[in-house]
């Protein structure tokens, strides 16, 4: 390896918003997240629904209009 162009590797701390806290290498010293396999859906086995901006709401709301509409036809499979 030549010397002086490698970047210097670290243990890293990596911080999750959930609280979480776990040790990687890294050539950064610190690494901050927003979800974890500690919290993250997929793992957990829970369904979380993030709103943005009400996209959810809205999708709800066009889409059991559409299911009133297919039960009253008759339609529904």
């Amino acid at each position: 390896m030549k010397d002086g162009i490698h970047p210097e590797y670290h243990q890293t701390k990596v911080q999750c918003a959930c609280g979480s806290e776990f040790e990687t290498g890294s050539t950064m010293k610190e690494i901050h997240i927003e979800i974890c396999s500690k919290c993250h859906p997929f793992f957990t086995g829970k369904q979380k629904l993030v709103d943005s901006a009400g996209r959810v709401e809205r999708f709800r709301r066009k889409y059991a209009k559409f299911n009133k509409a297919t039960e009253k036809n008759g339609s529904e499979k």
